[in-house]
């Protein structure tokens, strides 16, 4: 069996392009582009954090997003903004850190009342395409490491455009929930163990970071 680490941007990298996915993640060839868009993400994500988790006022031309955010707040329960997870193969908690895990990820904000969570995942780019499928990774993780929760509500906040996509998942469809990425990591572990990564390319090949590749256009 391979032995890799993965989390859920990770597993999308790879179905979008195996090749992509090994220059960059497994020899670390090369990195993500730093775009200007890149960046304001992370800039807009980390005055959330601080504002949820310090009580910072946000920069004055962050202010729109506090309508969304403090409508999160009001929902009745324990924050924990930035929230670590990582199970390991057994599907195990474990810390973020350890030497153990297999897959992790991070919420960006995550509310437990009872048996019922909210996980909430921050997004700066369109909501013309949501993928809500990183929701449902982060409600098992969620399930795994608070026993006493048996439903969880997730969703995406689309900052930029004040939309919220949301999901819900029930602790008794767990099994289904895993069945979802079965596939997605068996091509996964071929990959590992045969050493073979097929590039996919599309019309994107030329913003890709990886240059040495036959299909960019750079």
């Amino acid at each position: 069996m391979a032995e890799y680490t993965w989390s859920y941007s990770a597993l999308k990298q790879y179905t979008n392009c195996p090749k992509q996915y090994q220059e960059m993640r497994v020899l670390k060839n090369y990195t993500v582009k730093e775009t200007e868009a890149i960046i304001y993400g992370k800039a807009v994500h980390e005055a959330l954090e601080l504002y949820v988790k310090e009580n910072k006022p946000l920069p004055k031309n962050y202010l729109r997003f506090k309508p969304m955010v403090d409508t999160l707040l009001k929902i009745e329960g324990d924050k924990y903004p930035e929230y670590e997870m990582a199970l390991t193969h057994s599907k195990e908690p474990c810390d973020f850190h350890s030497d153990d895990r297999w897959v992790r990820g991070i919420a960006d904000l995550v509310i437990v009342d009872g048996d019922t969570a909210y996980v909430v995942d921050y997004k700066t780019g369109s909501n013309r395409y949501p993928d809500p499928k990183q929701l449902r990774l982060m409600s098992l993780m969620m399930f795994t490491h608070f026993p006493d929760i048996q439903r969880v509500k997730g969703g995406l906040l689309f900052v930029m455009k004040n939309s919220f996509i949301t999901e819900e998942y029930l602790r008794k469809d767990m099994d289904k929930s895993w069945g979802m990425f079965e596939q997605s990591l068996k091509r996964l572990d071929t990959s590992y163990e045969n050493d073979t990564w097929q590039a996919n390319p599309t019309p994107l090949c030329k913003w890709c970071s990886v240059v040495t590749c036959d299909f960019n256009k750079t």
